[in-house]
């Protein structure tokens, strides 16, 4: 399917000459192929007139794994294919899902669609979108007609992976974001976040007074840790703690969450901070395996977080830091040792104490969090507090449901 304006979707078999059935009103054909959502990737080459050219597919598939070939469909009457089918390469640019406005550009018919978008070059010369998640440079191999479209065939000559974000999704006409399933345990649930906040509440504030610290309570959506709840004075952390705050649930923030999931969920959880890295991904393991024993996490290390208060503090609240910062958030955070939330990690001042609140089912759906800073040991009567306050807290979820 190219996804350019006023277009059908993906083209059905050539046409054999036999009825087959009542003719498909194109409106059905394209409302029905709606539901199958699709990834959405920018194919660039270098154009006739020298300059380049592009255009939004939805249509991309891996074709063969030896040879290695590729494929995307192209409306026969796409001005953009024109001006892409003499060049010697393409490169397909998979778009994340902070790149709607990129897949917008090249959605539309005519004009330049790189005036506003920066690339370099592939390997074979074809466009890299700057940004893309990833990229596949291509020599075509085949085009096809099939029905009222080109069906185009690409041996891959290079290709790669730039970065850890989400990909772009095309759904029923709009667009949207992938949340992985290891991760989706942990939903877009309104009515349940509410729930979690006010049942947190009372014990926050009371949690407060005694302390004389601010205290938080966080939950995950889909990727994001978000703030809910927050009582007290201000910690010193230097980090915004504005309700609606987010940031990104990867490693190595927000142990308390997985140190009780599944092996499935603990490596979407990782994702690339260790995935090449067996030291680095037992050290993982370890700090989970810690948190898990201990019943809570410490986060550590002052001079780290400096790194990012200044992106956190610019994103207004409810919202994820922009676009360029968040990419710089989640590299700053792949920096971090993988030890950073062990509890068993003393070799700096601590920042944060978090506890989990669970459903149930057993499942963690809410963090509640006492604010440093503090030198030295973590007070044992600061985690029996905050324990204990934990724990009312997962009762009363329990018997609320």
């Amino acid at each position: 399917m190219v996804i350019e304006a006023g277009q059908p979707g993906p083209a059905g078999p050539p046409d054999s000459g036999r009825t087959t059935g009542p003719a498909i009103e194109p409106d059905l054909f394209r409302r029905v192929l709606g539901h199958f959502p699709t990834g959405v990737a920018v194919i660039a080459a270098i154009g006739s007139d020298g300059k380049p050219a592009g255009m939004a597919v939805g249509s991309f598939a891996s074709a063969s794994l030896d040879p290695p070939l590729v494929a995307f469909f192209s409306d026969k009457s796409s001005t953009s294919w024109v001006k892409m089918r003499a060049a010697s390469s393409f490169c397909v640019n998979v778009l994340g899902h902070d790149q709607e406005d990129i897949c917008r550009s090249f959605a539309v018919r005519g004009g330049d669609k790189f005036a506003n978008v920066s690339w370099h070059p592939a390997p074979s010369g074809a466009p890299i979108v700057d940004g893309a998640l990833a990229w596949i440079d291509c020599a075509p191999e085949t085009v096809t007609e099939v029905g009222d479209h080109n069906l185009i065939v690409g041996r891959v000559l290079d290709l790669a992976v730039h970065g850890s974000s989400l990909p772009l999704l095309f759904f029923q006409g709009g667009y949207g974001r992938f949340h992985p399933l290891s991760l989706a345990a942990w939903h877009d649930d309104l009515g349940l976040q509410m729930h979690l906040a006010d049942l947190a509440r009372p014990e926050l504030e009371g949690l407060a007074d005694r302390l004389g610290r601010e205290c938080m309570a966080m939950a995950v959506v889909a990727d994001e840790l978000v703030l809910l709840v927050s009582a007290g004075a201000a910690g010193r952390t230097g980090i915004p703690t504005a309700v609606g705050q987010r940031f990104p649930f990867r490693a190595p923030v927000g142990t308390v969450f997985v140190a009780w999931a599944d092996a499935a969920t603990r490596t979407a959880w990782i994702g690339d901070y260790a995935r090449d890295d067996a030291s680095r991904k037992q050290a993982v393991d370890e700090t989970l395996d810690a948190v898990r024993s201990r019943g809570y996490s410490v986060a550590r290390g002052r001079a780290w977080h400096e790194q990012i208060v200044a992106m956190v503090a610019a994103a207004r609240p409810g919202m994820a830091p922009p676009r360029d910062d968040a990419a710089v958030l989640r590299a700053t955070m792949r920096e971090w040792p993988a030890d950073y939330e062990s509890p068993d990690n003393t070799t700096a001042g601590w920042l944060t104490i978090s506890v989990p609140v669970f459903d149930s089912s057993g499942q963690v759906v809410m963090a509640m969090t006492v604010a440093g800073p503090g030198d030295g040991p973590v007070p044992g009567s600061t985690i029996k507090q905050i324990t204990d306050a934990a724990g009312r807290v997962t009762a009363a979820l329990r018997s609320s449901h």
